[in-house]
């Protein structure tokens, strides 16, 4: 049997060496073919999108910076990290870039989609903070415009275990430093979270590094509730394959929802993997008598 970690302290009292430090999420969180920003691009142009995009939960800036560059998007970046930030106006130049909360901002003018890529959008806990992201990207979007989201997979771990049976190990080394982390997942049922603890030691010296996050656990019929009371219709839902899927989105695999059945393994209708894809339209307001 598992033994639960101990619970994380209060928000606020730790911090996150991957966001504190943005060179070494990249290098942690390799992506060389820009996979991500690829693929996002690819559902964006599968389903029509305008030009016009922001990505919530930029992070690095990577993907926006790929979409604004290679793509030809014009792209605003928001994230609550100023490293993050500063790192993506640096490295990653091109794109708009803003510090905000999620929950909770305004920009001017309005987008033809918004991207939440990398569970972005799981890092809103509560039903509340739920509903305050969906308002803010229904207040951003212009009618008919698109969300493009991709998260962990709530359902995905009714009778799965697999990830949470064991501590992970990984090493990363930068700047003459290896850096090991042990990460232990566990489920807090009640507050319907995946909670992380990770332990970062590295072989300078330096005293180890103890983290906590946590990420809600979405399941695929509740997010179609969630949307659908803030105004959209799913246009696609499903597990694979996406860009951090296994095997992963290539560029000839088509776009699961568009009546491309070349999308195996999976289907546009399955929810069994541990990634969960979605693109979802902004349905314009009903005209008053009709």
């Amino acid at each position: 049997m598992n033994r639960r970690p101990t619970p994380p302290p209060p928000a606020g009292t730790h911090r996150n060496l991957l966001t504190d430090r943005p060179e070494l999420y990249e290098l942690r969180f390799p992506d060389p073919e820009s996979t991500a920003a690829r693929w996002a691009e690819a559902m964006l142009r599968a389903h029509g999108a305008g030009p016009e995009v922001l990505d919530l939960g930029c992070g690095t800036g990577r993907d926006a910076g790929w979409l604004h560059r290679v793509a030809g998007r014009t792209v605003t970046g928001l994230d609550s990290s100023p490293e993050m930030i500063a790192h993506a106006r640096a490295r990653h130049p091109g794109p708009a870039y803003h510090i905000g909360d999620m929950r909770d901002f305004t920009l001017p003018g309005r987008f033809d989609a918004v991207l939440c890529l990398d569970s972005a959008l799981l890092h809103c806990h509560t039903n509340e903070d739920l509903d305050a992201l969906f308002g803010r990207i229904r207040r951003h979007l212009r009618p008919g415009g698109l969300l493009v989201a991709e998260m962990r997979n709530g359902a995905f771990f009714l009778g799965r275990t697999e990830l949470l049976d064991a501590p992970r190990l990984d090493s990363i080394t930068h700047e003459g430093i290896t850096l090991t982390s042990r990460t232990v997942l566990w489920i807090d049922h009640a507050a319907q979270l995946l909670r992380r603890t990770r332990s970062w030691a590295g072989d300078d010296g330096a005293p180890p590094v103890e983290q906590h996050s946590a990420w809600r656990l979405l399941f695929p019929q509740e997010l179609r509730h969630l949307l659908a009371h803030h105004g959209f219709t799913v246009l696609a839902l499903h597990d694979r394959p996406g860009p951090r899927t296994d095997p992963p989105w290539t560029d000839d695999v088509g776009a699961a929802g568009t009546g491309d059945t070349s999308c195996t393994p999976g289907t546009p209708d399955s929810a069994d993997g541990d990634r969960l894809h979605l693109v979802a339209r902004l349905e314009p307001p009903a005209r008053k008598g009709s």
